[in-house]
């Protein structure tokens, strides 16, 4: 059995979002969140989901669906509740793409730049003052801002 990542103190909350989400509350809902949480700590492909999580490919099309949907982004905005903003910290990551990720035919902004570097996403995350995250974005590699004064700044 796998290390599981939410205790039933910290699964009430996502539980609850996930009802007002309109997501069904089939008997293997926990086991299902908890399976796309360690695939997204861990990083591992679908396929090597351990099997006590259940079928990997259900798994991997209801992450799909949500994300789609967009209720991950809510899910998200829902667990932040009453931010501490005396202190905001943002910053930023870059996370190379694989190759062959950039060019799919959806019409979509992929979030998918060319750099130095190659394919590259930058991740940008804001957090309170007790570090807890309360907005991230995802955007192309070079990110240009214009700046109130008129200046580009390339990040």
């Amino acid at each position: 059995m796998p290390r599981l990542l939410l205790s039933d103190e910290h699964w009430s909350k996502p539980h609850k979002i996930l009802l007002q989400k309109t997501i069904y509350d089939k008997p293997d809902l926990r086991m299902t969140v908890e399976a796309m949480l360690y695939r997204i700590r861990t990083g591992c492909p679908w396929r090597d989901l351990p099997q006590a999580f259940g079928c990997w490919n259900r798994i991997y099309k209801r992450f799909n669906a949500w994300s789609a949907a967009g209720k991950w982004i809510e899910i998200f905005k829902a667990l932040v509740v009453e931010p501490d903003l005396e202190w905001a910290f943002i910053d930023g990551s870059y996370a190379k793409a694989h190759q062959h990720s950039a060019g799919a035919a959806s019409g979509e902004d992929e979030a998918i730049g060319k750099s130095r570097a190659g394919n590259t996403s930058k991740i940008h995350l804001a957090v309170d003052a007790h570090g807890l995250p309360i907005e991230f974005e995802i955007t192309g590699g070079p990110l240009v801002i214009n700046v109130k004064r008129q200046q580009t700044l390339v990040i």
